[in-house]
């Protein structure tokens, strides 16, 4: 069987020994060794499947998976790791890698492995994907609690302008499905919307997926690229996580805002975009002002529209809701049928104040699917939640919580940063400089 493999590695003698391994399979094997340049083979050659490294010099690993796979959903993923990390494994997963391989110890099982993710790229462009029973819109919004349905509303009513729209919240609260809903409820629903997620990428490589490059524009720009302003052209841009933008970067969205005009990398003339923005972050932007992190007039240029959108502890009447839904989403795809449900999960779930709000609950249910026996569902099957006391600190400040916490996640990575800025969910250069404020190593 033939096959068209990308490798993606930053040690050199590891890619040219695996290079020559998978070419002696008789497979076609192109290689990277940093994640731009991956990006930019993927635009030229058609390939069927990709090993990437989890640590690239420009991004991470894990995060790459997504971005590769919204792309490009048939080709197939294996992330390699020299650590053996049980956490990227399950992450790489989720973000849907086929599968994972601790480097060395797993050196026989390459060519196996390969081999099995083709026979699935197969069985990928063979599908025909039925699109009609896709839930769109506003009924992506699951909840009747007066708070969700205030958000919603609000997201109804700015949805039918071309307004730019903040969503705030903490992580895990649906803003990405908020922002496809707005898109779906405006005049631009026929045009692209267009997501990039900004703590995923280096400022080198987040400025070339979002304004393109001419060709010759760096090493590597092979061809010219159309960045994701551009495909939002006429439709709706999504920046999530907007708050770990780089400064440099966040004058040249400025001017795109103000004037719909921008200019590719290695590029003197002026391109247009029409684009409708939605802009999302887990972090206080006016405290990023303070901090210099942040450019005021941008905020002031983004924040024409706010909507905040409710942690899950705070609707606790839509939890069952939203679990039957995704119930009912995970049972189809893990093809279950017939599943019963006890009334102890339910209430087992209101226990938990669920601080990684919607995106914790959605795990939650699809692990109890997995461990469930004779397709019944209780309490049992979840994590032992115990009633806790979401106010024990209120003592202190939230500064006070924030140094604490990222205490204990440099504890559990054995203060390894990179790993630390994963697990918190913000970009590296955040963590270093929240080590800095609050006086830790």
């Amino acid at each position: 069987m033939s096959g068209n493999i990308l490798i993606i590695d930053d040690e050199i003698k590891l890619l040219k020994l695996l290079g020559m391994i998978l070419s002696q399979e008789n497979f076609n094997v192109k290689e990277a060794s940093t994640a731009r340049s991956a990006m930019t083979m993927l635009e030229q050659y058609d390939f069927d499947v990709v090993l990437s490294d989890v640590r690239l010099p420009d991004a991470f690993g894990v995060e790459l998976i997504k971005s590769i796979k919204t792309k490009y959903p048939n080709l197939e993923i294996i992330l390699m790791t020299a650590f053996g990390n049980i956490t990227d494994a399950v992450q790489a997963m989720k973000n849907g890698a086929y599968d994972y391989l601790v480097k060395g110890d797993d050196n026989e099982k390459i060519i196996p492995l390969v081999y099995k993710a083709l026979e699935k790229v197969k069985d990928n462009r063979s599908k025909v994907v039925q699109q009609t029973g896709t839930i769109k819109g506003f009924e992506q919004i699951i909840g009747h609690s007066p708070i969700i349905l205030q958000a919603k509303k609000l997201a109804e009513k700015v949805a039918l302008t071309d307004a730019a729209v903040l969503l705030t919240g903490e992580t895990g609260t649906g803003k990405e499905v908020f922002a496809n809903a707005i898109h779906e409820g405006s005049d631009r629903k026929k045009n692209n919307f267009v997501a990039i997620n900004c703590s995923a990428f280096s400022k080198d490589i987040l400025e070339s997926e979002l304004f393109g490059h001419k060709q010759g524009a760096f090493t590597g720009a092979l061809r010219d690229k159309k960045g994701l302003i551009e495909e939002a052209n006429g439709g709706t841009l999504f920046l999530d996580e907007i708050g770990e933008m780089p400064i440099e970067l966040q004058a040249k969205l400025l001017r795109v805002l103000e004037t719909k005009e921008f200019i590719k990398m290695g590029e003197t003339k002026l391109s247009r975009s029409d684009f409708r923005l939605v802009a999302a972050t887990n972090r206080n932007l006016e405290e990023e002002i303070k901090q210099g992190n942040f450019r005021e007039d941008l905020y002031f240029r983004l924040n024409v529209f706010e909507i905040t959108l409710p942690a899950l502890r705070e609707r606790k009447e839509d939890l069952k809701m939203l679990a039957k839904y995704f119930i009912n989403l995970f049972s189809d795809k893990l093809h279950l049928s017939s599943i019963q449900v006890n009334p102890d999960y339910y209430k087992a779930l209101e226990k938990n104040d669920w601080k990684g709000n919607i995106r914790e609950l959605r795990n939650a249910v699809e692990r109890s699917l997995i461990l469930m026996d004779n397709n019944i569902l209780d309490a049992e099957n979840l994590p032992h939640y115990s009633e806790k006391a979401v106010a024990e600190s209120d003592s202190l400040s939230i500064r006070s919580l924030e140094k604490i916490h990222i205490q204990k996640v440099l504890q559990y990575t054995k203060g390894n940063k990179a790993e630390a800025a994963r697990l918190l969910e913000i970009g590296i250069a955040t963590l270093y400089r929240k080590l800095e404020e609050y006086g830790l190593k």
